[in-house]
């Protein structure tokens, strides 16, 4: 009979002498030297792929940067595919919402000098938001309880819609009908002064509405600069970040790089605007919208994005100072806040906390999209930047762009 000391001693001789066709533990994943998983980043790749082989998205580029450093930075399928011109990373993209943050960008560096504070009432630098009303739901209009502020358009808590709810038929009678104001061949100042005289579609500060708020912004940019917001922004934010590819209009030099739009109508993709017949080439136009006038590039705004995660400064050249930035990404909201975290900053949506999210990402992750289907997220924790640009709209049940900042997120292994 043996003692279980001689059993033990049987049970690891075993062990030592199984035979060589036992299972093997799972190999490690290689980890590149920006901390990323090489074989985890390849589902980036399929993701995006796979959308292109089903003919549900024409191309893209994908950017991730960690530490400023590129782990990916890649052009899938086309720009064009009518005349079967290939994506290129240089591809001039419609940005849309995007440009919300250069123009807001472009408020806080008015604000550092000093021009104005964000509980300013807007009325002291535009007049014609002296007397605004605010739309019911039952009908009929009343008086703001308190003046409408800088801060409730830098946070959309101006009541300042794109057309819905109790201020639709205003909107629409005015002709504010969409977001894109990049054909209306009026003035800023023109366009503002007509919006002005419709109503709120809440009392100020007290609902995140998403709208028109950041194109009144930057007609205040104009006001208290005392330039054209496109120049401003030209000559504080986009020459002095090396971004030559970011405008309001497109040169006739750089027509050939800018995307086609196309959109998935009934689940097919379908071709809805070429270059050539964009209202970005047949211009210039007389209005500037800063809340969705802009066209770049990924490697333009990855450069922007890396500016705003190393605390407002890139390459020698600083545009904000690290506190202005710090309070552009704090939560100012709470439960009032809109996008796809729990926060939302000057700007951007905030995560606050890890779950906030409601996906992978980090605390005090920020980031905003476009209409057209970019995405972008800047995470200071993990050092992260991830953009995603392309051009599609409408993009039916796509989740594409939210999914790439998983797939992202789940290749970083340290």
């Amino acid at each position: 009979m043996r003692t279980p000391l001689a059993a033990l001693a049987l049970a690891c001789a075993a062990l030592i002498h199984a035979p060589a066709t036992s299972a093997a533990p799972p190999k490690a994943a290689a980890v590149n030297v920006q901390g990323f998983s090489p074989e985890r980043l390849q589902r980036l790749d399929a993701a995006i792929e796979e959308q292109i082989g089903k003919q549900q998205l024409a191309g893209g580029v994908m950017a991730v940067l960690r530490d400023g450093k590129p782990v990916v930075f890649k052009a899938y399928g086309q720009r064009d595919i009518e005349n079967a011109r290939p994506m290129r990373t240089d591809t001039i993209f419609r940005i849309a919402s995007m440009t919300k943050a250069l123009t807001t960008v472009a408020a806080m560096i008015l604000y550092e000098e000093g021009r104005f504070l964000l509980k300013d009432p807007v009325a002291r630098y535009l007049p014609a938001f002296a007397h605004m009303q605010v739309a019911l739901a039952q009908g009929g209009t009343e008086k703001p309880r308190r003046p409408l502020t800088i801060h409730d358009l830098l946070t959309h808590t101006a009541g300042m819609s794109y057309g819905g709810g109790p201020t639709q038929a205003a909107y629409s009678a005015a002709g504010m009908k969409d977001w894109y104001l990049v054909g209306n061949d009026e003035t800023l100042a023109q366009w503002t002064a007509r919006f002005a005289a419709l109503p709120l579609q809440s009392q100020p500060g007290e609902q995140f509405i998403y709208g028109y708020a950041t194109d009144v912004l930057g007609r205040l940019v104009e006001v208290v600069s005392g330039q054209p917001l496109d120049r401003f922004i030209k000559e504080r934010i986009t020459d002095p970040l090396r971004m030559p590819d970011t405008s309001f209009f497109l040169p006739a030099d750089k027509v050939e790089r800018l995307a086609n739009v196309y959109g998935l109508e009934g689940g097919q993709l379908k071709l809805m605007e070429t270059s050539a017949k964009s209202d970005f080439v047949n211009g210039p136009r007389k209005l500037l919208s800063g809340g969705a006038g802009m066209l770049s590039t990924a490697g333009d705004y990855t450069r922007f994005l890396q500016m705003l995660l190393n605390k407002g400064e890139l390459d020698g050249v600083r545009i904000l100072a690290p506190h202005t930035v710090a309070l552009m990404t704090a939560d100012h909201l709470g439960s009032k806040s809109g996008g796809d975290a729990d926060g939302f900053g000057l700007g951007f949506w905030v995560n606050v906390k890890r779950g906030g999210f409601k996906e992978l990402g980090s605390e005090g992750a920020f980031g905003w999209g476009s209409a057209y289907f970019p995405q972008y997220t800047v995470d200071p924790k993990e050092r992260l930047v991830i953009l995603f640009m392309t051009q599609l709209r409408p993009a039916g049940n796509s989740t594409l762009h939210l999914r790439v900042r998983t797939l992202t997120y789940q290749a970083l292994m340290k």
